[in-house]
């Protein structure tokens, strides 16, 4: 499955490869919450950063639960989202913090792309095997974006 995550005014869509409609992530409030919402406009999962600085902390919440949080492991060497949650493991490893691997439990299942957009923005690709899928993988973009995307638009 391909998914494109793009900016759009204050909130994220994500469409296929095909320019569907399948997501859209909303910043809420005036802290760092992102909601996920499907084409319905159904609340799916809430991104919640709870630290910021040099690593960077996460909290995805389903259903006002905690379901994973995600810690940037390093921002510079070996740059690293590590997420950790209801026998989930997943870890988004990166070289550049541009390209990102996306291994789950030790296996890698996809890869997220970083691209620069002609208004500076960043925009996120999304490859992940069908059987590795689940709605709430977006939201890894979104961390990304909050731990290393202004030092990629700085580039």
């Amino acid at each position: 499955m391909e998914l494109i995550v793009l900016p759009k005014g204050n909130k994220f869509i994500v469409t296929d490869k095909k320019n569907r409609l399948l997501y859209t992530i909303k910043k809420k409030g005036f802290g760092a919450r992102y909601v996920l919402l499907d084409a319905s406009d159904y609340n799916l999962y809430t991104l919640l950063q709870i630290e910021e600085g040099s690593k960077p902390r996460f909290r995805m919440i389903l259903n006002d639960d905690t379901f994973m949080l995600l810690t940037c492991k390093s921002l510079f060497l070996d740059p690293t989202i590590e997420g950790r949650g209801q026998g989930l493991e997943f870890d988004v490893v990166s070289k550049d913090r541009k390209e990102f691997k996306i291994i789950r439990n030790n296996a890698e299942v996809g890869a997220i792309h970083t691209q620069m957009m002609p208004t500076g923005d960043l925009q996120y690709e999304i490859e992940i095997d069908n059987k590795a899928f689940d709605d709430y993988i977006p939201l890894f973009a979104i961390a990304i974006e909050k731990a290393f995307g202004d030092m990629n638009k700085n580039k």
